[in-house]
Formats: structure tokens, sequence, C-alpha cells
């Protein structure tokens, strides 16, 4: 500090580019990729420090935003803080430090502290300057018998992580060497506890997301259960209502001065019947929907390499019978060997979906295939296009925009569907990586194409 520093100030110095001894080089490369604990990286912290100030009275770190993995060798301050240090023979721990006033009260030092902050390594020369505004400063630290200190704090990306302490019972200057040691080790120490906080971070939000996907799961079961047992009981119902309805009709042919009547209302109650059970099955349809892929975007299954020609096939085999019933072709050439990244049931439920709405929207004599290729994108991945085309009516510009909507249909009312099985496939393609688009004229039928990325499939 220049001679014409007045005030508290010109007990300071600061670190300054200076040789780093070889013993703080070796502790830095340890707790950067040493694999240690935070308390064993600490510990190594406070033998470097001992190692270059073999007339230190106290060393200390404190860590403030981190838990330790361990209690030993640690002294609690307050709720928030955690101290380690070693003191010279005949010096007084710091947790007793004014211990009337409380452990936490031992680590103030609100000016110190202020210039810590703003310099990040700060060097205390002789406490006897300290006067003014950072009088309490020097009491503070002459309580624990020192009379010269380094401090500094450990930020990283804005966080304070803590702090490190070197004091001295003796007043002098600072070597160039020492400051530049406990930068380095502050900097070293800062970076390991972010990365250890990083690290926490994620495993906690990876507990919560198998929490949630558990929740659901449980979630999806329950509800499974409360929707489809009154649903199947209005099923039930109808059935036999109209089963009991029929007879009646039947029983009708017969004399009787009543037949006329019992005749009108058994043929109502059997068109009312089926209006019921058609409502009910198509809420069935939506629900079973809802569930399957719930489950499916539960992540029940894991990821992993699923033959695009095995899951053609099978969807292809599945869809047969009304394919059949429609007057409609099916096609597909299963010579692609290509795997992708999902589920075999996802990947499944996706194309039934796309299949069986090319089957449905189609014409008696129309024709859908199934094409696939592969390609990389610009940054050389790997992806698998799949594609559904039709000869159906096609799709408009503005209906090309919405039908991936939940609950939008274009189909015309005869034809059985919910609106949800486009919405509920793009979420689960788009959950394995994918992508998910339509092209089409109207008039010409439509393309539904779904991509996703490509890998090997392991040997077996």
């Amino acid at each position: 500090m220049a001679d014409d520093v007045l005030g508290p100030e010109r007990a300071l110095v600061f670190a300054t580019p200076a040789p780093i001894p070889p013993e703080v080089q070796a502790a830095v490369t340890r707790i950067l990729t040493g694999g240690l604990s935070l308390t064993e990286a600490f510990t190594v912290t406070v033998d470097a420090l001992a190692s270059v100030n073999p007339t230190a009275s106290r060393l200390s770190v404190v860590s403030t935003t981190l838990r330790p993995d361990q209690e030993q060798g640690w002294i609690r301050l307050g709720d928030r803080a955690w101290l380690m240090e070693r003191v010279a023979e005949g010096v007084i721990p710091t947790a007793h430090v004014g211990a009337d006033a409380g452990a936490g009260r031992a680590l103030s030092l609100p000016w110190f502290s202020q210039q810590v902050r703003e310099h990040g390594v700060v060097g205390i020369t002789d406490t006897g300057l300290l006067d003014g505004e950072a009088e309490g400063d020097r009491t503070e630290i002459e309580a624990g018998g020192s009379y010269a200190a380094v401090g500094s704090s450990m930020l990283c990306d804005g966080t304070s992580y803590g702090s490190i302490g070197v004091a001295r019972a003796e007043p002098g200057p600072w070597p160039a060497e020492t400051l530049a040691a406990v930068q380095v080790l502050t900097a070293a120490l800062a970076s390991r506890m972010a990365a250890e906080r990083a690290r926490v971070s994620l495993a906690d939000a990876i507990a919560r997301g198998d929490q949630a996907r558990e929740s659901q799961q449980h979630f999806f079961a329950a509800l499974g259960h409360e929707l489809r047992t009154p649903i199947s009981a209005i099923i039930g119902t109808a059935e036999l209502l109209a089963d009991e309805a029929a007879d009646l009709v039947e029983q009708s042919d017969q004399e009787g001065p009543d037949r006329d009547t019992v005749a009108g209302f058994a043929t109502g109650v059997v068109k009312d019947s089926g209006v019921v059970l058609s409502a009910a099955e198509q809420l069935l349809a939506v629900i079973d929907s809802l569930l399957e892929t719930g489950q499916e975007l539960g992540g029940g299954t894991p990821r992993q390499a699923v033959s695009v020609a095995e899951a053609v096939s099978d969807v292809v085999h599945w869809l047969r019978a009304p394919a059949l019933t429609a007057g409609v072709t099916v096609s597909f050439s299963p010579d692609i060997t290509e795997c992708v990244l999902t589920t075999p049931s996802g990947l499944r439920q996706v194309l039934a979906n796309l299949v069986g709405n090319a089957i449905a929207y189609n014409h008696p004599g129309g024709r859908v295939s199934v094409v696939t290729s592969a390609s990389s994108d610009d940054q050389g991945i790997a992806h698998v296009r799949i594609t559904v085309h039709d000869t159906g009516p096609g799709l408009s510009p503005e209906q090309q925009a919405d039908v991936f909507k939940p609950f939008v249909r274009f189909a015309d009312p005869e034809v059985r569907g919910t609106g949800l099985g486009l919405a509920l496939s793009r979420s689960i393609v788009e959950r394995d990586g994918g992508l998910m688009g339509v092209e089409s004229t109207p008039g010409e039928g439509a393309a539904f194409w779904v991509d996703l990325p490509a890998v090997v499939r392991p040997q077996e």
C-alpha cells in the first residue's frame, strides 16, 4: 500500500502475480482432478496453506453454500456456515473467540469482509493500523491472538461458497507467494464446490423426476380404474337394454292389445341404447388413448434400439382387417435395416395411429404406402424418416396447421375417432428427440412423416 494512504487501508496488501509453490500446484491438481470428497478437498487446502505458511498461527476454510459431506473435522457456525480450522499450540480456536456473542460473531469482520469482496485476496500486515471504521475488525482479530491476516472469498459465477483465512501472531508484510497461493487455492476450491453444487442439483432433479414419474404412473393406474369401471357399467347396461328391447320387439309380433305401444317403445329403446353404446365406446377410446400415452410418456420402459422394419411390419399386420373392410391396400417393403432410439411400444403406437388414420380417411380402392429412408442432418447426426402416404382427400394448408392440435378432426362424422391420436403421437416422438410433420395437397392425399434418431442395434 502506498505511503500516502490514510486510514485503515494503509494496513492492506493485495495479491499480485507471483510464482506458485510446487506443493500448492499439487494441491490444486488434486482438488480439481483427484476425485476427492469436499471434506478431503478442504483438508488438502489447509495442508497446502500450512506448507507455505510455517509461521501461521491460524489456518481456516469456511463453507457457506454446501453442507460438508461428513461432520468430523468441522465446526458448525450458526445455521449456514461450517468451519475447518488448524491453530498453533496455545492459540484460541475461532469457535471460542468471543463465545458469549456466539460462534457466528467470530466471523463477522464487516470492514475486512467488504475489502475481500471488492479485491478478492486481501492481506492485513498489522492490525495496529486498523482504526476508525475498522476498529471492530481489529478487536475481533486480536481477540484470537492474531496481528496479521489474509482473507479471500470463494466466488464462482456470482455465487459465494465460503472463504479462506490465514493469520499470524506477529505483524509484518505478507510474501507475494503467500497471497498468490491463497488466490489459486481459493479459485480451485470455488470451482470444485460449484461443480459439486451442480452435481447435487442434477441428482436432486433426477430424484424429483423419478418421484414425479412414479406418481404419474400411480395416477394413471388409479385413473384408469376409476374411469373404466363406470363406463364399462354404462356399456354393459346399454347392451342389456338393447337385448331386452330386441326381445320385446320380437314378442310384440304376437297379437295383443298393447302390441303397437310395446313395439314402438322397444324400437326406441333399441335405437337410443345404440346411441348410448356408441358414445360410451368412443369415450372409452379417448380414455384408453390418454392412459396409454400417459404410461408411455411416464418412462416406464427405457429407450432402446428399435427395428423400424419390425415395427412397421407389426402395425401393417395388426391393421390388415380394417384395411380389408375399408377396401384399402396397405404396402410396405421391409428392406430397411436401421434402428431408431425409442421404445418398442411407443413407435408402434405412433405408427398404428398414422397407418390407421390413412386407412380410415381413405376411400374404397385407395392405397396406403409406408416408406422409410435414412439420412443425416447438418450436424452429421443420423436419422430415419418413416412416411405414411395415403390417397385420401388430403389437407388444406389451414388444416395442416391445426391437425396436430388435440381434439381436432377433419373427417366425416361417421368416421370414428377422438382427435387425440396425432397430438399424443407427436408428444411421444418429441420425447425421443424426433420430429413429426405432414405434407399434403387437397385432393391428392397426405404424407405424414416421423423423424427419429438412428442407432445401431447391439449384437445379440
